[in-house]
């Protein structure tokens, strides 16, 4: 198959994927805003198992596919040896706080468009613009010169069967203990509570999960060229990376404004990225309409405005210095077993619970 047909193919299958993500997060409430507010408010830990269930199937398929040889997870964006430590902190506090105050994360804005929310629509516009001055612009700078030099150098890479490898261990041992342990371990968490098993939770968890694993299949495998006819280098097609790449939310919106203010540059092409955001926007459109909960929602005031503009620049700036969202790094990178993916995890959720316990304060104060 020739380069090109290689790279539509990727881009459709990255389409179909995301759009089964949209359509399974719309009709189950997959949240992970929601999931963390259910704990905080209510003590309830159903959706939260529901994230941390799509968290266990993909670390144990992602895991499948690389010990069969399938993809390899040295290869992505997240294993990388050199270990920002405090922009993974920071920027996950500020995305946690942003995905409060925008009322969710970055594939929640995706799920909320295509069921008519014209408030996520902005949020999408403004979170696109934050992120790429984070990528490469005014706030890039910062991020370069401040945060990212805060790091340590783990020569052999940051996921935890290397670091387990330090300790004494034989790589393939530390893979599949490692694998087992927290892969494992999060989905017997979540499949052991008998009060979890109903047909939303189950598809929410065990549905994404499976995207992000497809996912990591259509670009790593499907997309990977050890040859590239032109360059004559080892490329993963259609990746603004030029790694592999799996379902993600923050920098693909920068890519799509990119795309759509630039589109004369035939330099400008459409990419994973890119593909899958606008599959979550169509999937849920389609569940929401199918399901008739497709509505149109505007800005209930001036705070509420006020409120999703700050949220959404938050998220735009940290999750561009954290590398990643509730599922680039939350899901994505955690497959991967990476420990900046697992921090950053922690950061979001960490950011999130303080802003809302915050605005409960608040509320009872104004009471």
């Amino acid at each position: 198959m020739e380069a090109g047909s290689s790279v539509n193919l990727v881009l459709w299958l990255a389409f179909a994927v995301s759009f089964v993500f949209g359509a399974i997060a719309q009709k189950t409430h997959f949240c992970t805003m929601g999931a963390v507010s259910d704990i905080v408010n209510m003590g309830d830990w159903s959706r939260m198992r529901m994230w941390l269930l799509a968290i266990g199937v993909a670390i144990l398929g992602a895991a499948a596919l690389h010990a069969a040889g399938l993809i390899d997870l040295g290869k992505s964006i997240y294993r990388t040896p050199n270990f920002t430590w405090l922009s993974y902190l920071v920027g996950g506090f500020c995305f946690g706080i942003g995905m409060v105050l925008a009322s969710g994360c970055g594939s929640k804005t995706l799920i909320r468009i295509g069921a008519g929310n014209l408030k996520s629509l902005v949020v999408f516009m403004v979170l696109g613009l934050v992120a790429y001055m984070t990528m490469r612009g005014v706030f890039g700078s910062f991020r370069v010169n401040v945060l990212e030099k805060a790091a340590l150098n783990l020569p052999g890479g940051q996921d935890i069967p290397a670091l387990l490898t330090v300790a004494g261990l034989d790589a393939k041992t530390a893979f599949t203990l490692a694998v087992l342990a927290i892969g494992g371990g999060l989905t017997a968490f979540c499949l052991l509570k008998r009060d979890f098993w109903n047909f939303d939770n189950l598809l929410g968890g065990l549905g994404i999960g499976l995207t992000v694993v497809v996912a990591w299949y259509i670009s790593g495998h499907l997309g990977y060229l050890a040859e590239h006819p032109e360059t004559l280098e080892e490329a993963f097609l259609a990746t603004n990376s030029g790694r592999m790449e799996a379902l993600t939310f923050v920098a693909p919106q920068a890519y799509a404004l990119e795309l759509l203010l630039l589109w004369s540059d035939a330099s400008r092409k459409l990419s994973f990225g890119i593909a899958s955001l606008l599959g979550v926007i169509a999937g849920s459109a389609a569940c929401a309409l199918l399901t008739r909960n497709f509505r149109w929602e505007g800005f209930a005031s001036v705070e509420d405005t006020a409120s999703h503009l700050l949220g959404a620049a938050l998220m735009g700036f940290g999750g561009v210095v954290a590398m990643g969202c509730t599922v680039g790094q939350g899901i994505s990178g955690f497959s991967t077993l990476a420990l900046g993916s697992i921090i950053t995890f922690l950061a979001i959720v960490a950011g999130a619970a303080a802003t809302l316990k915050f605005q409960y304060w608040r509320l009872m104060r104004e009471a």
